[in-house]
């Protein structure tokens, strides 16, 4: 969705940086209320991971009950689960009051066990964690109704599934008519108290503030501290239409009880007449620190249980963003009064982006909400403290890339869209070779906090392995925390 670039300075009630579901949920909660909101994304509408999604709208989430139990107390895990519930609720109230053609509907989920998971005993301890929480509607079954073996089986009834881009489309023009603003193509330049100035240098001054940009970029270093950049992989399969049945589900991973979040995870959407699409994700890893063969295995992993698929055109993947204690922080800023973020949306992105929508808009209001404290960004963390370091202490490892030789000595070395980073004295550079055989040299330090950056070969980014900044092979910031380019050098 492709809207004007700001090209005047206005004032509003209330900006909003980023054109996602979190910040077009809370532009949309608070134009309801009567709020002057502008929406500025330096893309277009959903260009950014709310795009990219796969779109489960769920409280099943990543990290097991009984370990946010561990995490947050009875009473906290309660609430995420409340929360996470009520925004499939929120959502499908939207989808009927503002006629949004989405695709939304109402489908099961199913966490099984992965074939390296025997063991029963954790989806007994999630069932006896979701029932003390209040979540009785969960069952355990013999089989779930995938195509191939699952076995036993967690059921959750009535989660959901839908289209997000036409649900942001949907959302967007709701905002409109209610006489909120949409600037496209307008990136944010600097932040202050009373406002923001973009990068063409015009302003938009507004009380409040609201950062909703994945990760934060308004942010130097402290909440970056308490969250971990990690990518996603996804493929798109072509399947005879009904041919599984419409549902969600997700496998357990190589350890349920541990950390890792469930390593494949299944939807089905319907294309047309004779077709499904078959959407299967996985295979997560810390960004810049892996590049496996993420697209093969989950190919391999879905040919083996889907024998129906006809193809595979679409293959993508998604940024996402770890809290340490496996639960987002959407609220005010730390230190600051009038500026709000959202981020820490782990894998279910959806649902964490609209809880930001109810959950901030009511901050700004001054209404209580009983979520307000669970998703405290300036919350603490003290049974997440060996996370806490574990990660931290990965991101110190990543500076001494400063003391290592490049990828190459030489330039000529280098293959055409192929990119690498080299030593040049003291200094690291970032080279990639265009397809005409031009060779483009950046700065290899990070704009953010100094990491050297790392060339991915799969996507043709360059990407930071301490806090999760990518940057095109041109040097061009695609997602924070840095804010800026690369620095040119040729």
């Amino acid at each position: 969705m492709v809207f004007s670039p700001l090209s005047r300075d206005i004032t509003v009630d209330v900006a909003i940086i980023g054109g996602g579901i979190a910040g077009m949920s809370v532009a949309y909660f608070l134009s309801r209320q009567g709020k002057k909101v502008a929406v500025i994304d330096d893309g277009v509408i959903g260009s950014g991971e709310s795009g990219r999604t796969t779109a489960h709208l769920t409280y099943a989430l990543d990290e097991r009950y009984y370990e946010l139990e561990n995490l947050h107390g009875r009473d906290g895990a309660k609430l995420i689960a409340e929360s996470h519930n009520a925004a499939i609720d929120h959502i499908e109230s939207i989808v009927r009051k503002e006629n949004i053609s989405c695709d939304f509907e109402r489908v099961d989920g199913y966490l099984f066990r992965s074939g390296e998971d025997s063991e029963e005993e954790p989806l007994n301890k999630e069932l006896d964690t979701l029932s003390r929480i209040g979540r009785k509607e969960v069952r355990l079954v013999k089989e779930s109704p995938a195509p191939f073996h699952t076995g036993i089986c967690l059921h959750f009834p009535l989660q959901g599934q839908f289209h997000p881009l036409k649900y942001l489309s949907g959302l967007a023009q709701a905002i409109i008519q209610r006489g909120g603003k949409i600037f496209t193509g307008t990136h944010a330049k600097d932040f202050n108290a009373s406002g923001i100035t973009t990068d063409t240098n015009y302003t938009i001054n507004a009380h409040d503030i609201v950062v909703t940009t994945n990760t934060p970029v308004n942010d130097r270093l402290q909440m970056h501290t308490k969250q971990a950049p990690y990518r996603t992989y996804v493929i798109g399969a072509r399947i005879p239409k009904d041919s599984v049945t419409k549902a969600l589900y997700w496998d357990t991973g190589k350890n349920m009880g541990g950390v890792a979040n469930p390593y494949h995870y299944v939807r089905i959407q319907p294309v047309d007449e004779t077709n499904d699409l078959l959407i299967v994700g996985g295979e997560d890893h810390k960004v810049g620190q892996a590049y496996n063969n993420a697209y093969e295995k989950i190919e391999q992993w879905t040919k083996e249980r889907f024998p129906m698929i006809k193809n595979i055109p679409y293959r993508w993947s998604g940024h996402i963003i770890e809290p340490m204690d496996s639960t987002g922080f959407i609220g005010r800023n730390p230190l600051d009064k009038t500026v709000y973020i959202a981020t820490g949306f782990s894998g279910n992105g959806m649902t964490h982006g609209t809880i930001a929508g109810i959950l901030i808009s009511d901050l700004i209001l001054e209404k209580k909400n009983p979520w307000a404290d669970i998703y405290d960004p300036a919350r603490k963390s003290f049974f997440a403290v060996k996370e806490y370091f574990e990660e931290n202490l990965n991101v110190v490892k990543q500076y001494t890339e400063w003391l290592k030789k490049g990828d190459i000595s030489s330039t000529d070395e280098l293959a055409s869209g192929q990119g690498a980073v080299m030593r040049k004295k003291l200094s690291k550079v970032a080279v990639y070779r265009d397809e005409q055989g031009i060779v483009h040299e950046f700065s290899a330090v990070c704009p953010h906090l100094g990491c050297i950056i790392r060339w991915n070969p799969k996507e043709k980014t360059f990407d930071c392995p301490c806090h999760g900044s990518r940057f095109t092979n041109y040097g061009k910031v695609i997602t924070g925390p840095s804010n800026r380019d690369l620095n040119k050098l040729v």
